[in-house]
């Protein structure tokens, strides 16, 4: 964990502010695999969410379809077999769906903040609320794997970088929006559903970073809890 660059934290009243960068990187691109011909233990839990015949049976049409998604997401290795990562990944985007428009049902994210965004680690969706308004989302996000934890609780932004760069790993971090102890909102050029997950960042697609950027400003709230799939 490196520091944050300085620039601008005087304007932002945050002098000499040395905070450690969590970064997130994606796993390594996946390694070409020949098709497996196994069946795997989640086999036809995997043919139905991918619009297969669902008899639990490997087939070579299997094998590809399962692949192209492990492929897409960056899961490996992407050899087409429908194990635990696999259907790990396919439930949650279910569990995803499932909230619809109302994802503060529970009351879990505070309503009496005004604006704040709200992140669920176990659903891995973040949004932004105001009062009891949904104002945007929500949108899937990808935060800190095992050992990397996005850290819960309330906090506030306290700083935003739209062109941040990371000190440690030398790569972009657009639409940086800092809100504990080096873990920001960012874009990243990954799936949301690339395991293993970040070094404590919350992922946004660009578009979606874009539109928190838009939205957020320095001294809003955001509200983190639950805990990521396997951490």
């Amino acid at each position: 964990m490196g520091d944050i660059r300085r620039r601008g934290a005087i304007a932002l009243g945050i002098t000499g502010l040395v905070a450690p960068l969590t970064l997130v990187l994606g796993a390594a691109p996946a390694q070409a695999a020949s098709c497996t011909a196994q069946a795997g233990p989640y086999q036809k839990q995997v043919e139905k969410f991918l619009g297969r015949p669902v008899d639990g049976r490997q087939s070579t049409a299997d094998c590809k379809a399962i692949k192209a998604f492990q492929t897409k997401h960056g899961i490996t290795p992407n050899a087409g077999y429908a194990g635990s990562v696999t259907w790990g990944v396919m439930d949650l985007m279910n569990k995803q769906k499932a909230v619809g428009s109302n994802p503060n049902r529970a009351g879990t994210c505070p309503v009496n903040k005004g604006r704040i965004a709200c992140v669920n680690l176990t659903l891995q969706l973040s949004w932004i609320q105001d009062g009891s308004r949904l104002v945007y989302g929500p949108v899937p996000v990808r935060t800190g794997r095992d050992g990397y934890e996005t850290r819960t609780g309330l906090k506030k932004i306290y700083w935003r970088d739209k062109n941040h760069v990371s000190s440690i790993y030398n790569v972009p971090m657009p639409y940086s929006q800092f809100f504990d102890g080096g873990q920001a909102f960012h874009s990243v050029n990954l799936s949301m559903w690339n395991p293993p997950g970040s070094h404590g960042c919350t992922n946004m697609t660009p578009k979606d970073a874009k539109k928190y950027w838009s939205l957020l400003k320095t001294g809003d709230d955001v509200f983190v809890y639950g805990r990521k799939p396997g951490t």
